[in-house]
């Protein structure tokens, strides 16, 4: 695996639980808003696999859970292999993917590699390419979803918020796309640092906006929350 990132412990990535978080490098997707530009870009200091994994095993009984997120994790054909190995500790382990490689997402799945599955939705399919800055199989995109509609791993959808690339209109169209989805998520955008420069003074919906987002949601989704 190629590694950028590595965080002992975080209170918030796992749902209920406390979790060490592992960043892959790469991603295939060029967000504007992407607060992990170095992971992207591939510019962060590769991390051994083997410095993570005598640390879980140390924490193993302790710490109850691993997220690995990106970076994009399904671009790694290793990816299985490296989260056997966590599995192998005794570990819940939580992915976060932007759906590009539902394959991966299904052998994960299949073999109870993954406990939680986070997967991020860009835009409505429509405008996925221009929100995300690179070429989209809008296919795969709906087939991770369909895929994870059907209930055979706990997921969540989620949609980080920035007022320049999505309007109230296109929750609705994200609604229609997932419809049926147990939890979907709506992240407030972060300008601390981001892929493009511009975008550190480009920020959110305001609360009061967001809540009536959420609101218009309900017909959709199951359980709609903004996240800070």
């Amino acid at each position: 695996m190629r590694i950028g990132g590595f965080q002992p412990s975080s209170l918030i990535d796992y749902p209920g639980k406390v979790s060490a978080i592992v960043f892959t490098i790469g991603c295939n997707f060029r967000c504007p808003y992407c607060h992990n530009p170095e992971l992207v870009y591939e510019t962060a200091s590769p991390i051994p696999e083997e410095e993570i994994l005598p640390f879980l095993a140390k924490r193993a009984g302790v710490l109850p859970a691993v997220t690995v997120t990106g970076g994009e994790p399904t671009m790694h054909e290793d990816l299985p292999e490296f989260m056997r190995k966590i599995k192998a500790l005794g570990y819940l382990v939580k992915l976060d993917s932007n759906g590009t490689n539902p394959a991966m997402l299904k052998q994960v799945v299949g073999e109870r590699l993954a406990d939680y599955v986070a997967m991020d939705i860009k835009a409505p399919r429509a405008k996925y390419a221009t929100t995300v800055g690179a070429a989209v199989n809008e296919d795969a995109i709906r087939e991770s979803v369909s895929f994870l509609l059907l209930g055979a791993v706990p997921y969540e959808f989620r949609t980080t918020i920035v007022r320049s690339q999505l309007s109230p209109e296109d929750f609705l169209t994200i609604g229609k796309e997932i419809q049926g989805a147990a939890r979907y998520f709506l992240q407030q955008f972060n300008p601390a640092k981001t892929l493009h420069p511009s975008f550190q003074k480009k920020f959110s919906y305001s609360a009061d906006e967001l809540a009536d987002i959420a609101e218009s949601l309900k017909p959709y989704v199951e359980h709609c929350e903004i996240r800070a």
